[in-house]
């Protein structure tokens, strides 16, 4: 970085500059790690050493909270994919159900809205389309911060719900199904050709409860691409002209996602874990009734307590199914 030349190609010095400041948090982090783990060592010496039970046990709590972040650390350190440092889109939409499947769909949203806040990441929801009577039919959310898109791709996929259900009068157990889909935010300086022949744009009404704040205009924006019958939409704007842009941006990332999955399936068909989210590939089940438990059907991870992954607590499957689709590991069964 100190020749002259450097900055020549900016875009090239732009990625030593993104690469750079990667290894360089990387680093610092297990620095910190290292001093963090050292200085509670020398309490527990010191307060074994004065049998200050008190002082030790606070530095044996902190030692078991540095283990957890050690692992999480272990796992990112295989995010190493083209685009797993980049934002991620979102997309959770309700299976056949109706007004079941569109509730799961909200919860779902929620979920991943728990989960990024309590890793510091920001969500904008770009696109809402909600039920008839409760919860959401579509949602597509933006989430910003490091390494997003590389943790939630792994949740691409159907998603089940077995509950008694809230809205039978009867109390029975239903059934409900909803597909995630992640895919990158990717750079403006990143080539994706589409052919003004491909696409057809839509506009429409922004749908929403009602009130001032819901547009009288046709806003919305709806872009179908005809070769690939990939789907986009914004209505998160009361500007069409900003809307279509960011739709375009989502249409962009779908078919960079695409392309990546292919370069995959080619390097590695055995570990691929496509992101196929057709109704015959559920990737985890979340049971209410007549047992708790949540099981990912990919590595066979458990937790018994399915309210605490509604709330957010989804590392434990992320990492598992990371690791497994880097061929890294296979697995285990987790009890919780």
């Amino acid at each position: 970085m100190e020749d002259p030349a450097f900055w020549d190609d900016p875009e090239a010095a732009r990625e030593v500059m993104r690469e750079r400041t990667r290894i360089e948090n990387a680093l610092g982090g297990y620095r910190a790690l290292a001093r963090e783990m050292q200085d509670n060592r020398d309490l527990i010496e010191l307060g074994e050493a004065e049998g200050d039970e008190e002082v030790v046990g606070e530095a044996e709590a902190a030692l078991l909270d540095l283990r957890a972040r050690a692992a999480r650390m272990e796992t990112e350190s295989l995010l190493s994919g083209e685009a797993d440092s980049n934002d991620s889109f979102v997309e959770i939409h309700a299976g056949a159900g109706g007004t079941e499947s569109q509730d799961w769909a909200e919860m779902l949203a929620r979920m991943y809205t728990r989960w990024a806040e309590a890793h510091g990441y920001a969500v904008e929801v770009l696109e809402e389309s909600p039920g008839e009577e409760a919860g959401v039919k579509s949602v597509t959310m933006r989430v910003k911060g490091e390494n997003a898109y590389g943790w939630l791709k792994t949740e691409s996929g159907v998603h089940r719900l077995v509950r008694i259900s809230p809205f039978d009068a009867s109390s029975r157990r239903h059934t409900s199904f909803a597909s995630v889909g992640a895919y990158p935010v990717i750079e403006d300086d990143i080539e994706i050709e589409i052919e003004d022949r491909d696409i057809r744009i839509d506009t429409y009404r922004a749908s929403g409860a009602g009130g001032q704040h819901v547009n009288r205009t046709d806003s919305a924006v709806r872009i179908t691409h005809m070769p690939t019958g990939i789907v986009v939409q914004c209505q998160n704007d009361r500007s069409q002209h900003r809307n279509r842009a960011a739709a375009f941006a989502m249409l962009r990332a779908r078919l960079y996602e695409l392309e990546l999955q292919k370069r995959e399936a080619e390097a590695q068909a055995e570990h691929a874990a496509k992101s196929d989210i057709g109704w015959g590939h559920q990737i985890r089940s979340y049971v209410l009734q007549p047992y708790q438990m949540v099981k990912d059907v990919r590595t066979n991870i458990e937790k018994g307590n399915p309210q605490a992954v509604l709330d957010g607590d989804l590392d434990a499957f992320m990492s598992a199914a990371l690791a497994a689709r880097l061929g890294a590991g296979s697995g285990s069964s987790e009890a919780s």
